[in-house]
């Protein structure tokens, strides 16, 4: 029984010798195989070599130079559209402010004509007085509004000081009269209120 595990002992070692045998061989063959491989495609590279690394390396440059010219181009178009616009704007960009104007202009116009026919003060005022409103609102519409700095601390940012005034010391610092009123352009400053401030 002894013998006979033994015998089995050492054919198994025998097959495992010979698969491993086998395996190093399998092994040694395909890298002999891809070692063949790569000297024949080096052989064959080197033969044509600087002929196709020529011609890929200019078929390249032709297209990279023909990238570059056209985005150039396109660049260069960009860039005038854009300038031409910009001229667009400074040339017609207040058309619609203007035309928000005419109204108001038309309303004048009648006050005055109505003024030359008429000795009632109350109506002209009135009357007056809705244009100034009209005005305003046109205005408020395009985005400008008034700079209310009155009896507020004196903001160098939004007011312009014109004179000081001894008011107090509970006006010191504030200001106490608006001498031109500022108007604001949505978030920026289109003309600064000039005032007086106390101290």
């Amino acid at each position: 029984m002894k013998k006979e595990n033994a015998n089995n002992e050492t054919v198994n070692c025998n097959e495992e010798t010979l698969n491993e045998e086998q395996a190093a061989a399998a092994a040694q063959e395909s890298a002999d195989n891809v070692a063949d491989d790569g000297a024949a495609a080096t052989d064959t590279m080197s033969d044509d070599d600087p002929q196709a690394q020529a011609a890929t390396l200019n078929a390249k440059i032709a297209e990279w130079q023909d990238k570059f010219l056209r985005l150039q181009a396109e660049f260069d178009n960009y860039r005038k559209r854009t300038l031409k616009e910009k001229m667009e704007l400074v040339q017609t960009g207040g058309s619609d402010v203007l035309k928000a104007m005419l109204p108001v202009k038309d309303d004048v116009e009648r006050a005055v004509a109505a003024m030359e026919k008429s000795d009632d003060v109350e109506a002209l005022r009135a009357g007056v007085k809705l244009i100034a409103q009209k005005f305003t609102e046109a205005l408020r519409q395009k985005g400008v509004t008034e700079i209310e700095v009155r009896d507020k601390e004196f903001d160098a940012d939004f007011s312009e000081a014109v004179a000081r005034f001894a008011a107090g010391e509970d006006k010191k610092g504030k200001v106490i009269d608006v001498v031109q009123t500022g108007y604001m352009l949505g978030e920026k400053v289109l003309r600064f209120a000039k005032v007086v401030v106390g101290e």
